[in-house]
């Protein structure tokens, strides 16, 4: 598993707000697909996939407070999402 990290959110900068989550829990996801946007006083900031897998937990929703350091949500590095029809094999043309 790969948790999804809060960055450095710049200098004076000590917390940011959750935006908006690209993704819901039990989506597929490709390393460095956007997640989830955050944002500050100052900055927005999109925060990537650390690895390819499924997107198994978000530990913040969308307008929770957070600080660097703090676990966004996690990656089951490697996994596929059961219901993704992109990972079911094309049927064989007659």
């Amino acid at each position: 598993m790969a948790d999804i990290m809060t960055p450095a959110l710049g200098e004076s900068v000590t917390e940011a707000t959750v935006a908006r989550w690209t993704k819901k829990a039990g989506e597929a996801v490709k390393k460095d697909e956007l997640l989830v946007e955050l944002e500050t006083d100052k900055v927005s900031l999109e925060v990537v996939a650390p690895a390819d897998g499924v997107l198994v937990a978000i530990s913040a929703e969308e307008g929770a407070t957070v600080v660097p350091g703090t676990v966004l949500g996690v990656v089951t590095e490697g996994a596929t999402a059961s219901a993704a029809p992109a990972a079911a094999p094309a049927p064989a043309a007659a």
